[in-house]
């Protein structure tokens, strides 16, 4: 028998104490959902459930990609789709590392082409699809020409909960113009092992209050921009040295530990009426001692924490089914009938979506997943698509969209973060700002982890040039993973016969890489500039991971800007220049160095300085 629905359920993850009586609208939502749940065959069900992922690039409507995708919806009536950014297929025999991995080489989506692709799959399904998206830095980290935002710890070096809601509503405004509605984001991950590969700059900090504070603000202003927000990756992925895209991590911390540390923003999340809660690939023995199985397999965790007594009652999404740490451990159609069993609603970029719709019906017919809980997902799933009005219109104007994605007047938000999130952790002899003569001999280093994989265009695009608007004479030398012993010799040659170094060190958390950080080469490069430099400004700005080891305490000056990219470039020159003030605060302590809550603050020069350009 059908359980009535409340307002509680239609608004997700609304407080149980929601006015008791529904407006007009609330009343019609809630009977589209009655009725449409009351007609469900089994089949329908269990496809709400399937969420797979498709390419945010032009399709043809004649193509192989679009046949599958509307097979999905017309024929298997999904529940909605993943939108990734785009990807170039490679041959297996790769010549040139610089193109990507032998896999496929990520591109960012196109705006217009994503709008059109989902408006075509809204009116091939019978019923309204949920699009999702990792928006982590704005649209604009998977979408070209969206607007590209400094991601969750440059925001927590400007300690302001307001920039950060201002990025979370921009970043849903543009996001529902494409046409989707839900935002995997916040990550509300507690950094906390400097060698995490792949949470990093993700998350706003070290601190659970500080990552608490600033994450619900961010949810607040997801939810404002018309988005769905999630928590995610639960029950916490800030603690590990280990990829979960590759393989499985495993969190050894006891219960008090996660209480006190891990879990300390997710129940703030939920406090504040977070929409959604994203699993992790991590095994926590303290909360589940099963050999081997992660969080997103795990009902003690899914249902008996997050559930239960957490008292989640919105959606749960796995993360991506794809990635190794269970892909690789778990053949598709039990991976998606153990999540769901687990207490996942919806399962995530399955590898092979046929199986996981084989494997979830398979394990309802037989009784591993009871009808009710099933039952109970669809409910929820069905709500949030009714709080989003989804059962009224589903499609976007896509002439709309070149003007509610994208442009200056959004781009000033990214630039203000990434200027307050610079922080000075080291100024030994005052040499920030630099003063030098516009025809100052100045080299720009760039020094790049490695040498592929870049989606999000070359580095020093911005702050190249715009050292050399100040000092034309200035020359540019990239170094990466592949520079020789020879060349790198050459660099400490030039740099004695320079005026000023400026090292612009790119760091990135990438999925799939597995490691983060400088290669030895480098940071003895750096090492020796600095203590060869006598007189000479040696001024080193970490763009990306701000966790540079035993190196910070070798150099004389060190910026972090806590992102990639090309607003964190343009203010990073203008805080070398004088032309900005500096006053970021580390979000995390570098071992050794400094500690959480450390910068210095430097103000604005005035005009007329020694200065180029001023």
């Amino acid at each position: 028998m059908l359980r009535k629905l409340t307002l509680a359920l239609l608004l997700v993850a609304c407080p149980a104490s929601s006015p008791a009586a529904p407006s007009e609208p609330d009343r019609k939502a809630a009977a589209w959902v009655r009725k449409t749940l009351a007609k469900m065959t089994l089949d329908e069900r269990v496809a709400q459930l399937v969420v797979p992922g498709l390419q945010g690039v032009f399709t043809p409507t004649d193509s192989d990609d679009f046949d599958e995708l509307e097979r999905l919806v017309r024929e298997r009536r999904v529940g909605g789709f993943h939108v990734f950014g785009g990807g170039e297929a490679l041959p297996p025999a790769l010549l040139n590392p610089v193109y990507g991995t032998s896999g496929g080489r990520a591109i960012k989506g196109d705006a217009l082409a994503i709008a059109a692709l989902l408006n075509r799959l809204q009116r091939a399904s019978a019923l309204p699809l949920l699009f999702t998206a990792d928006f982590e830095g704005g649209a604009g980290y998977i979408v070209a020409g969206a607007t590209r935002l400094p991601r969750a710890m440059a925001m927590g070096a400007t300690r302001d909960p307001g920039l950060a809601s201002r990025a979370g509503e921009l970043g849903a405004a543009e996001g529902r113009a494409l046409g989707v509605h839900v935002d995997f984001y916040p990550v509300v991950d507690v950094n906390v092992n400097p060698q995490n590969p792949v949470i990093s700059i993700r998350s706003f900090g070290e601190d659970p209050e500080l990552v608490a504070r600033m994450a619900t603000a961010h949810m607040r202003g997801i939810q404002q921009g018309g988005m769905l927000a999630t928590a995610k990756h639960f029950p916490g992925h800030g603690d590990t040295a280990t990829d979960t895209h590759l393989e499985l991590a495993v969190v050894e911390h006891p219960r008090s530990r996660l209480d006190a540390v891990e879990l300390v923003p997710f129940r703030a999340a939920i406090a504040a009426g977070i929409d959604a809660v994203m699993s992790s690939h991590i095994r926590l023995p303290a909360l589940d001692p099963t050999e081997g199985l992660p969080a997103t397999l795990s009902r003690p965790i899914l249902t008996g924490l997050l559930r239960q007594e957490l008292g989640f009652t919105g959606l749960v999404f796995t993360d991506s089914m794809s990635m190794h740490a269970i892909s690789k451990r778990f053949p598709p159609e039990r991976a998606a009938a153990m999540a769901v069993h687990a207490g996942a609603d919806i399962v995530l970029d399955p590898p092979d979506p046929e199986a996981a719709l084989r494997g979830i019906k398979a394990a309802v017919e037989s009784g591993l997943i009871p009808r009710q809980q099933l039952e109970r997902s669809v409910e929820r799933i069905l709500g949030a698509k009714a709080r989003l009005q989804l059962h009224r219109s589903r499609s976007v104007d896509i002439e709309a969209v070149p003007a509610g994605v994208g442009g200056r007047a959004r781009e000033a938000l990214a630039l203000e973060i990434a200027a307050r999130a610079i922080t000075l952790l080291k100024d030994e002899r005052g040499q920030v700002p630099l003063r030098l003569p516009q025809g100052a001999r100045v080299l720009l280093l760039s020094v790049v982890d490695y040498a592929s994989g870049w989606r999000e265009g070359a580095p020093g695009r911005v702050l190249i040039p715009e050292l050399r608007k100040r000092f034309p004479g200035a020359m540019a030398i990239e170094v990466s993973d592949r520079t020789t012993a020879a060349e790198l010799e050459l660099v400490r040659a030039l740099a004695k016969n320079a005026d000023a170094v400026v090292a612009a060190t790119y760091s990135r958390t990438a999925a799939y890489s597995g490691r983060i950080g400088l290669q030895p080469a480098q940071q003895s490069l750096l090492e020796s500039l600095a203590r060869d430099a006598g007189t000479r400004p040696i001024v080193v700005v970490a763009l990306g991971s701000p966790f540079v080891g035993e190196l910070g305490g070798k150099l004389q000056v060190l910026l972090v800007t806590y992102e990639l990219g090309d607003a964190p470039e343009a203010a990073a020159v203008r805080a070398i220049c004088g032309e900005a003030g500096i006053g970021g605060r580390l979000p995390v302590s570098l071992p050794g160095l400094f500690p959480a809550g450390h910068g210095l603050d430097r103000a604005v020069l005035p005009p007329g300085g020694p200065i180029a350009g001023r």
